[in-house]
């Protein structure tokens, strides 16, 4: 008897799923248009991503992915639905639970690259002399250390987002949503910062949750891409990404990672 009660025990652990670090649920975004009309942007928007987790979404122009990262980051409030991080819900701006990244380089020209990283902190009462270790360990990490002292104005556009990212990581977020962040680069420095990213998440271990239209992109970093349609933009698919967690670029011309593309562009051109 006493067996067959630690066999039922172990068997619900393990069926068990595990606590979501974001989860979104049942979200709607509408808009109103003239007399009674309203524009659905976003609808029954529902998705989990787990700790340690790095998820993109994908899709076309105007399916409505930076107005969802806005909603989960806390800029624009939904018309519907929830979305939680650590099972608490959010209700403002980006925070201590929520690093935001974005495809501009949106650095302070008049600060230092370590007083733009060490800029949120100054904001928590945080001790000088623990924002200046904090902001230390932070530029080791992206490899900027060299130029604390430099202004954004004498650094490359690679290097500028190296220093947004490492301005987010410094108030340690539980989750670092980034909104295209490669997006201005040029293909060279793109995939450099696309194999940047794996390494710092790599070390770091944060939850990130990515938007990009970028297929081969969302697939080299992503353990999960999540394909949105449009009218009104709504998860369509989720493409689970069985590659090796340490990739290097030249998997993207694999067999494997082929027919991840095929069945995400299959998926975005089709119209249901």
């Amino acid at each position: 008897m006493l067996e067959q009660v630690l066999s039922v025990n172990h068997s619900s652990e393990l069926s068990q799923e595990p606590v979501a670090k974001l989860q979104v649920q049942n979200l709607y975004k509408t808009y109103p248009l003239r007399g009674k009309q309203m524009l659905t942007v976003l609808q029954e928007i529902n998705f989990k991503i787990f700790p340690r987790e790095l998820v993109c979404l994908v899709g076309s122009s105007g399916c409505g992915k930076s107005t969802l990262l806005n909603i989960i980051a806390g800029l624009v409030p939904p018309s519907a639905g929830d979305v939680l991080v650590d099972g608490k819900p959010v209700t403002g701006r980006p925070g201590s639970d929520r690093g935001m990244v974005f495809q501009g380089y949106t650095l302070y020209p008049w600060l230092t690259v370590a007083q733009n990283v060490a800029f949120g902190l100054q904001f928590q009462n945080m001790p000088n002399a623990e924002q200046r270790d904090r902001v230390r360990y932070f530029l080791d990490v992206v490899g900027l250390t060299k130029f604390a002292k430099s202004y954004p104005k004498q650094l490359s556009g690679g290097m500028k987002q190296r220093v947004a990212i490492a301005r987010a990581l410094a108030n340690e977020p539980a989750v670092l949503l980034m909104d295209e962040p490669f997006g201005a680069l040029d293909a060279q420095t793109k995939e450099q910062m696309q194999q940047f990213l794996l390494e710092l998440w790599e070390k770091t271990h944060v939850t990130v949750l990515m938007i990009t239209h970028d297929i081969e992109e969302a697939i080299y970093l992503s353990q999960r891409v999540y394909v949105m349609a449009a009218n009104p933009g709504r998860i369509q698919l989720e493409v689970p990404i069985p590659l090796p967690e340490h990739r290097e670029l030249d998997i993207k011309m694999s067999p494997e990672f082929v027919g991840i593309k095929r069945q995400i562009i299959h998926a975005l051109h089709s119209k249901t």
